[in-house]
């Protein structure tokens, strides 16, 4: 042979060995990069808060004590509120003055007690029994070159006068956009004073005011020395010195007591209250340091009535608690404790965000969550900018039952948005996993049967001709696009399913009989020589009658055993007797669906690893006396076993990972519910439905991150234990 010959070939398959060197490096390159980038944006969710100090400065001198402290959202102002009723507004970067708001109604009127509401109104009792509502804004200016700047101001809602029959030692106010005004007094007495103004108008415009005052007068489990009420004023909580939480809905005339609950152990005291962000849970501070949330649950499936019960426990302080401040922005708590430590803390995931450096006397919170200020028994102020984005993602909220607001009992949920954002996030992806193998599975009984059956019967008992045609249109099956068969699926099959659906699962049951039945038929005239020749090769079309038969009788009988049994509504009858309810596009749908996608890839390997089997082993099989069926059960496929299993695990993992016919065919309800009448949402389609809403690096836009890394990973897992699973079948089975 011609040495430049030999020279050029092996020069060629250097080239070629090295360009597949080459091209496989750079895959597996680019997968680790795709895995790195997706791990990269999910970090972030587990990252904790931190608080960086800004900015720090005395307290200018005040005529009187300092009550609350305050800082808007841009980090450019802050203010103190001291006992003469004036807002001091600073410059935030060196304490300069600003400006100075006097709320007082008289002359050298002093406050008497002070208490905030959504970190910007604050409710202040005079001297004089007097109480005036009062609204801190940070109004943003821009000048023509468009420089912003803020500038702070201080709006009187309302003043009203101390009418009271008895020294009131604490006050709160709330006023709604609707024109309703209602405060509460706390009298020296242990009683309660509730003042409440409306303004209603009629259909000609005409506006009527209404102004009703009376006395909460109850006998109480101790004295009262903490209380809030709801936005619009329509609840009242009230904590006791004995430990006991109270809570009144605020009628009209009068007030109704709902709830006597003891909130503290060991009879302490609740020193401090405060409704969580959307108006739903109400924060409990004690004697001993305790923090923990309440909200009202129905006790009783058959009635509608809600008792308060304690919901979540947040990191404790080792002193009482004396001041609890809800953030604006999501479901965090910022406590202060006697001895001055701070905490911010999140109901929901029960996270322990950050602790400020102290100990602090006064703090405040940003409406937005991302600045705090606090002052120290140095009586410097402190500026802090706080790095929380996603205080709500947890381990347990992301894996485990929470107990979330508005939910009778702890539940797996995913519910990414709402109608406001009050509502509390919910990320569980414990119902996305329990869909993503809700949905691979039932595709998976109903592929995997069909595939290795068809792969069998090709490889064993189809003639050559007959092989040659089926086996390629088979796989070309496999190239229809996904989103075909989704739509095929959801638009066509999913209404004709609906319509007959006792007919379907009626078929389901008479296939088998009948495919007993005709192989009774045809079993004595399978035995002349002459037809099983002729029918060699050709046996399945034996099966088309029976099919045929099968779907006709489905058919016929369908609307007779519907009208007998289900009194002729199936739906009817499995939602009042079985509690379930029937979905369109439910777990029998997705299987059809799915199963069609991943039958030509388990066909197509089963067949493979079946004809590449030495034809000397099932000769051998043969010639001992064995049936073709006994060589196909106890040689053919345990020789085969590696490749099949390999073909069920990637065929798993392509189901897995499909998006459009999930998408399209499943309804998108991440329940958690093995009915084959209900949906379902998969990890893949989750994806696809709420990465065009979700903020460029939000929470929610992590998470799902987090959900292609998961199944990335899980894909992974599937992939390896398959080899794993052929290498040992391989080595079990390689003597044959």
């Amino acid at each position: 042979m011609d040495k430049r010959f030999i020279h050029k070939v092996r020069r060629h398959d250097r080239i070629a060995a090295r360009l597949i060197t080459v091209g496989g490096m750079v895959v597996i390159a680019s997968v680790i990069a795709i895995l790195v980038l997706i791990v990269k944006v999910t970090l972030p969710l587990f990252q904790s808060a931190a608080a960086h100090t800004l900015h720090r400065f005395p307290l200018p001198a005040l005529a009187a004590e300092p009550l609350a402290l305050g800082v808007d959202d841009y980090q450019e102002s802050a203010y103190v509120l001291d006992g003469r009723g004036i807002f001091t507004f600073l410059h935030a970067k060196d304490g300069s003055l600003l400006t100075e708001v006097n709320c007082a109604p008289k002359p050298a009127l002093r406050v008497k007690a002070a208490t905030a509401h959504k970190n910007s109104d604050y409710t202040l009792l005079w001297q004089d029994q007097s109480l005036t509502l009062c609204r801190v804004n940070h109004r943003l200016l821009f000048d023509e070159a468009g420089r912003r700047t803020v500038q702070p101001e201080v709006e009187t809602v309302k003043h009203i006068p101390g009418n009271y029959p008895a020294p009131a030692i604490q006050a709160a106010a709330r006023a709604s956009n609707d024109g309703h005004f209602v405060s509460v007094a706390l009298l020296a007495d242990n009683r309660l004073a509730v003042h409440q103004e409306s303004t209603t108008t009629d259909l000609f415009g005409n506006e009527t005011a209404a102004t009703t005052n009376y006395l909460i007068s109850e006998e109480l489990p101790g004295r009262i020395t903490a209380f809030t009420m709801d936005d619009q004023g329509k609840a009242l909580y009230a904590g006791t010195d004995r430990g006991s939480l109270l809570r009144w809905e605020l009628g009209d005339t009068s007030a109704t007591r709902t709830d006597n609950v003891v909130a503290v152990s060991n009879q302490g005291a609740i020193t401090a209250l405060t409704m969580v962000f959307g108006d739903i849970s109400v924060a409990v501070g004690d004697s001993s340091g305790g923090l923990t949330t309440w909200m009202p649950v129905r006790s009783d499936e058959a009635t509608a009535a809600k008792k308060l019960r304690r919901i979540h426990a947040l990191t404790g302080h080792a002193e009482p608690i004396t001041t609890i401040m809800a953030s604006r922005r999501s479901k965090s708590l910022l406590s202060l404790a006697q001895g001055g430590s701070t905490h911010l803390d999140h109901m929901t995931s029960e996270n322990h965000l950050l602790a400020l450096a102290g100990p602090l006397t006064l703090c405040g919170l940003a409406s937005r969550e991302n600045s705090a200020i606090g002052l120290d028994r140095d009586r410097m102020l402190t500026l802090w900018r706080l790095d929380n984005p996603h205080p709500e993602v947890s381990p347990k909220t992301l894996f485990g039952k929470v107990w979330y607001e508005n939910y009778d009992e702890p539940q797996y949920v995913w519910q990414s948005s709402s109608g406001n954002d009050d509502f509390e996030p919910k990320f569980s992806l414990v119902p996305l996993f329990f869909g993503t193998i809700k949905g691979t599975l039932y595709a998976m009984l109903f592929a995997v049967p069909l595939a290795i059956f068809g792969a069998v019967y090709l490889s064993q008992f189809a003639s050559p001709r007959f092989k040659k045609t089926v086996k390629p249109t088979v796989e070309i099956m496999a190239s229809v696009p996904s989103v075909v068969i989704g739509f095929l699926i959801a638009l066509w099959l999913a209404p004709l399913v609906e319509h007959t659906i006792v007919a379907v699962l009626l078929a389901i049951v008479l296939l088998p009989l009948f495919f007993v039945l005709g192989m009774a038929i045809v079993q004595p005239l399978y035995r002349n020589p002459r037809v099983r020749h002729g029918a060699k090769g050709y046996e399945f079309l034996l099966l088309l009658p029976v099919l045929l038969l099968t779907a006709a009788a489905a058919a016929a009988l369908g609307p007779v055993v519907e009208k007998l049994l289900f009194a002729g509504d199936f739906k009817l009858w499995l939602f009042n007797d079985l509690g379930l309810r029937y979905d369109q596009r439910n777990s029998i749908i997705i299987a059809f669906g799915l199963g069609i996608a991943v039958i030509p890839i388990i066909f197509s390997i089963t067949e493979d690893a079946i004809s590449n089997i030495p034809a000397s082993l099932t000769a051998a099989s043969l010639a001992l006396g064995a049936s073709r069926w006994q060589t196909i059960w106890r040689v053919v496929l345990p020789s085969a076993s590696p490749g099949i299993s390999a073909a069920i695990m990637i065929g798993f993992g392509r189901a897995v990972g499909e998006t459009m016919i999930v998408l399209m065919a499943t309804g998108n309800t991440p329940i958690l519910d093995w009915s084959v009448f209900n949906g379902m949402r998969t990890l893949s389609a989750n994806i696809a439905v709420e990465i065009p809403e979700a903020p460029v690096g939000g929470t929610l836009y992590r998470v799902l991150f987090l959900c292609a890394t998961l199944l990335f990973a899980l894909t992974f897992v599937l992939n390896t234990g398959a080899e794993v699973v052929r290498e040992r079948l391989r080595k079990k089975y390689g003597r044959y």
